[in-house]
């Protein structure tokens, strides 16, 4: 059997300001903005992910979910792309294997290790993951 996850809920306090972030900043497409009754929300989904958010469901306080993950090939690229779009990003970190993180370099191989940080405007804690071949 197959098992996987489609849809993460994530806490926000305002819809379209969130819609706007997503979309704008991060470029999420719209699956879909709903309507049922008193209850809106609107499903997201990365470019190339096979998993959605939804925002507008979640009965958690906003900004309380930390550590989503969103992974790509090239986390300088990405860093690069999220600036221009106005995201308020941080460095390009390195994963060091004694542990912890401190600022990459051009020598650092980023594979499994380069990681960028950022907030949604509600707080919600998201992180980049470059990983260009898996073992």
């Amino acid at each position: 059997m197959r098992w996987t996850l489609e849809v993460v809920s994530v806490p926000v306090s305002d819809i379209d300001r969130a819609k706007a972030f997503y979309v704008d900043g991060l470029g999420f497409h719209v699956d879909h903005d709903t309507t049922a009754g008193p209850v809106r929300f609107a499903q997201l989904t990365p470019p190339g992910s096979g998993c959605s958010i939804v925002i507008g469901m979640s009965a958690m306080a906003p900004g309380s979910l930390q550590g989503l993950q969103l992974v790509v090939n090239d986390v300088r690229a990405a860093h690069a792309e999220l600036t221009a779009r106005g995201v308020e990003v941080g460095e390009v970190q390195y994963a060091s294997r004694e542990g912890g993180f401190r600022a990459a370099t051009a020598e650092d191989d980023l594979n499994n290790s380069g990681f960028l940080f950022f907030s949604d405007p509600d707080g919600n804690g998201w992180a980049v993951q470059q990983i260009t071949a898996r073992p």
